[in-house]
This record gives structure tokens, C-alpha cells and sequence, in this order.
């Protein structure tokens, strides 16, 4: 229920803050505990940890162990000074990553408390309970990557512009573009809400972030001669998704998660049920989250070529608050009810893949592909030490750098692009001794993609290719050595006779 006048804030003593952190940190840590010492995972092999280390190592905040990109240095820069304290392991990795993922979630506590100051009831407890079980959440709090970040940097922003604390917002904001550069969205909503409000002096101080993104992109087109890092890295992330089909993809695919999977639906027919009521979504300050998701969403449809999930945290928080606040309009056992049914949806999505692809890391899936490329890393290194072993990324930074926490020592690796089968019929077997061969995506035999009519529209659109069967592989001139297997993941060792 609503009430009809705005309630006061109340001072929180400094104190508050600190248990509420500890009490946050205690269960990130208590949780992720058996994954403190999982080795690095995909884009962190082969993009900010190697990013992380030439900073650490050499001063170099432009990467040279990796391709540079338009990503900003803040995550990476971070990580060196966690290391330099802590030791530079995948350990302390972790540990540096699951602190801010704590202090993430008080943000994201604070905001929630802060949007549903006029909802009864402890709305913030149940959306902060709902953020900690989420899969996407739960994933990303551990990994060196930065959306997760972007999330802490985007809901303290948010906060502390709805508390009207005008320059400590663009503060956070300027540190949010220097996370991740697609947080520039931020401070030009809430200038542009300012502008709209006429308060246009106040408007300026959004100008701050814009400035210090700037300085970034200056330092990198000096360094790489290109303003976004490399040439590649911007036709796939700016010009490709432009496509209105792969636009229209991306949207429905933003949506779908936000609003349907892992239970979503529940949160998402409150919401529009709230909304059809009315009172509860008007005020000031859930017109700004509103439009801030909205800006977000319709702006990671058109960036990104990747479509990952993980752009999407930055207003997940907010989603949660809402839907639980849309609860509110039920009587106590509905509401309930309906509560521990997404939160039961969340914790189930942990574990259960949905019967289409997905990237790893949006679950619990990703600590099975890091599991099975240790064994096979582990494997290779007793058996083929010395001799070329060729296989794709990112096991082949694996097998290359020990430091990324897979081997002792580095192997000989020619990578090959991809595994399909025009790649694996033209490599030239007398060049290695063995091939690694596993599962990069998740395509279960029942999966709607393996439909013939959407298998050519991936392949027009997005240049889908299918990778060589284990089948094939075997009708090959190639012996298989080894094989392993994590709920429906796989890895397969072949020897060159």
C-alpha cells in the first residue's frame, strides 16, 4: 500500500553502514566460498586480468599482453592495487572482487529503502534477498569483469541523485565511466532530467563524467592511434548490432530476461498490475529509475555485439526493487507467496540451464567450463609438455600464461580461430601433437535453435557456423586420448598419430 504523504528520511549512523556491509560480506563470502580459488574464466583470460597484470607488472594502462579497447582502466587499476597488497592470485582476485560485490549490494540496499520509502512494509530486505540469489548477480560477483561495477557505481549515482546530493552524484557517475564507458549514460539522464526541470546550473555538473570519459579516450587514441583501442573492437560493438533484425533480437532478449526468466514473470505481472492501479510508480523518484532502465536497455540493444546478460546488471537492482515494491499491492499471504516463488525461481536458476544457448557465466554454469578446461589444461601439461598442441580461445591463454592459474609452466599452443569443421579438416596435423577440443556454447539436442529455419537465420545474421562433432572428430585420422564432462559440458583430447 501507498501512503499518501512522503516520509522523511531518517539519519542512519555510521555504524549501520558498517554492520549492514559486514552482514552483506559475510554472506558473499559465505556463499562463494568453494569458488574462492577457481581459476580465471573466459573474458577475464583474455581481457582484463592480462589488462589487470600489464598494469600491475609494467604501469601500462593502455594493455599489451592483450588487445586494447575502449574499456576504461578503473576494474583493472583496482585489481593492481588489491595485488600489490594481497599477491597477485586468482585467490585475490576473488576476495578484491567479492568486496566490492558487498558493498554493491548495500548500495543497492540503501536504494531500495530509498525508492520504496512509501511502501510498506521491509521491501529493501526482500530486494536485496532477491539480488544475492540472482544467478546473473551471484556469477558476476565473483568474476574480474566490469559490469558488476558498473552496477555499484550506477545504483550509488542513482541514490544519491534521488537524495538530491547533485555533485556527490556526479562524482560516482565520473567514477562509473572510468569502470565502464556505456556508464555514460548516466549522467546524461540525469542531465537531461535536470534540464527538463530547468535546473540547468545543476544540469552542468554532469558535464564531469563526460570530461573524465573524454581524458580516457584522449590517453587511448595517443597510445593505439585509434579513439576506441582497435578498429575491430568498434565495428563489432558499434556498427554490427545496428542491423534492425539484430537491433530487434537484442531488445527481445534484453526484455526477456529482465522481465521473464528465472521466475521473472512473477516480479513483471506485479509491475504491470502496480502500474494499471497507479500511485505507485508517480513519484519523482521511480520516474527517474523508470527512465533510467528504459535509456539502458534501448541503449545496450543497439551497442554491444556480444548480447550478453551482464550488461544488464547495472539496473537489476533497480528491477528488484520494483517488483517487490509492486508486491506491496497484494494482501500478506498472496504477497508472500509470490515473493518466495521468485525467490525460489532465482536460487533454482543457479543450477538449471535453460534449453537454448546461454553464455556460461549467467549462472552456475561457468564454474563447470573453468573446471573442465583445469583438467584438460592439467592434462596436456603431464602429457605434451614441449610439443604444439592446438585449440581455441580462451583455453589457449590458459595453456599459455601459468599466471592465469591453470598450469606451471607454458605450453607450445597454435590457436585456431573456431572449431568448425573447415577450420579442424584445414589444420595441418604434422604441426602439433594433440587437439583440444570442447563444448563453448550451450546447445542442448531439444534446444528450439537447432530448429533448420533458425539455424539459417543465425547463420545470415550473426554468421553462425556449427563446430565440428565429437562424431566427426572421431571418423577422423585423430586418436581421442581423454575426455571429461560437467552436466552437459564437455572436453576432448585428441593425439595426432
Amino acid at each position: 500500500m501507498i501512503d499518501t504523504e512522503r516520509q522523511p528520511r531518517r539519519h542512519i549512523r555510521s555504524d549501520t553502514y558498517l554492520f549492514f556491509f559486514a552482514l552483506f560480506a559475510l554472506i558473499a563470502f559465505l556463499t562463494h566460498a568453494p569458488l574462492l580459488t577457481l581459476p580465471y574464466y573466459w573474458d577475464e583470460l583474455g581481457q582484463f586480468v592480462p589488462a589487470a597484470l600489464d598494469l600491475f607488472h609494467d604501469e601500462a594502462w593502455i594493455p599489451r599482453s592483450t588487445l586494447p579497447n575502449v574499456h576504461p582502466p578503473g576494474v583493472m587499476a583496482y585489481l593492481a592495487a588489491f595485488w600489490s597488497v594481497g599477491g597477485c592470485s586468482p585467490l585475490s582476485t576473488r576476495v578484491a572482487m567479492l568486496l566490492l560485490a558487498a558493498v554493491a549490494i548495500l548500495v543497492a540496499f540503501l536504494l531500495a529503502i530509498e525508492l520504496c520509502r512509501n511502501t510498506r512494509g521491509v521491501p529493501a530486505f526482500m530486494a536485496v534477498i532477491l539480488l544475492c540469489a540472482s544467478p546473473l548477480f551471484f556469477a558476476q560477483a565473483m568474476l574480474a569483469q566490469l559490469d558488476m561495477p558498473a552496477m555499484l557505481f550506477t545504483s550509488l549515482a542513482l541514490l544519491l541523485f534521488l537524495q538530491e546530493k547533485t555533485r556527490l552524484a556526479a562524482l560516482a557517475c565520473a567514477a562509473l565511466v572510468l569502470v565502464k564507458e556505456t556508464g555514460l549514460i548516466v549522467p546524461l539522464v540525469f542531465g537531461g532530467w535536470l534540464i527538463y526541470e530547468n535546473r540547468r546550473r545543476e544540469a552542468a555538473w554532469f558535464l564531469l563524467p563526460v570530461l573524465a570519459l573524454g581524458a580516457w579516450l584522449a590517453v587511448l587514441a595517443h597510445g593505439t592511434g585509434h579513439p576506441f583501442g582497435n578498429s575491430e573492437f568498434t565495428r563489432y560493438n558499434l556498427y554490427y548490432p545496428l542491423h534492425p533484425v539484430r537491433f530487434a533480437l537484442a531488445l527481445g532478449r534484453r526484455l526477456y530476461y529482465l522481465f521473464f526468466q528465472d521466475f521473472h514473470w512473477i516480479g513483471a505481472i506485479a509491475i504491470f498490475v502496480a502500474w494499471r492501479r497507479g500511485g505507485l510508480f508517480t513519484t519523482r523518484a521511480w520516474k527517474i529509475a523508470w527512465l533510467l532502465i528504459a535509456v539502458h536497455v534501448l541503449f545496450l540493444s543497439i551497442i554491444g555485439g556480444a548480447m550478453l546478460e551482464r550488461y544488464l546488471l547495472p539496473v537489476l537492482p533497480v528491477v528488484y526493487a520494483a517488483m517487490v515494491a509492486a508486491m506491496s499491492i497484494y494482501r500478506p499471504p498472496l504477497r508472500i507467496a509470490l515473493q518466495l516463488a521468485l525467490l525460489a525461481g532465482l536460487i533454482a536458476g543457479n543450477f538449471w540451464n535453460p534449453p537454448y544457448p546461454f553464455p556460461f557465466e549467467n549462472n552456475l554454469a561457468f564454474t563447470d567450463f573453468v573446471r573442465l578446461q583445469q583438467e584438460a589444461a592439467e592434462f596436456v601439461e603431464q602429457h605434451y609438455a614441449g610439443q604444439p598442441v592446438a585449440t581455441v580461445w580462451p583455453l589457449t591463454a590458459a595453456l599459455s600464461r601459468p599466471e592465469l592459474g591453470y598450469l606451471i609452466h607454458p605450453m607450445m599452443v597454435r590457436s585456431l580461430p573456431d572449431f568448425t569443421a573447415a577450420t579442424v579438416h584445414r589444420l595441418d596435423w604434422r604441426s602439433v601433437r594433440a587437439v583440444v577440443l570442447f563444448s563453448r556454447t550451450w546447445e542442448p539436442q531439444w534446444s528450439w535453435t537447432n530448429i533448420e529455419l533458425v539455424r539459417k537465420l543465425r547463420h545470415r545474421f550473426y554468421g553462425y557456423e556449427p563446430d565440428v562433432s565429437v562424431v566427426q572428430m572421431r571418423d577422423g585420422p585423430l586418436v581421442p586420448v581423454a575426455h571429461w564432462a560437467r552436466h552437459g559440458q564437455w572436453v576432448e583430447v585428441y593425439e595426432v598419430p
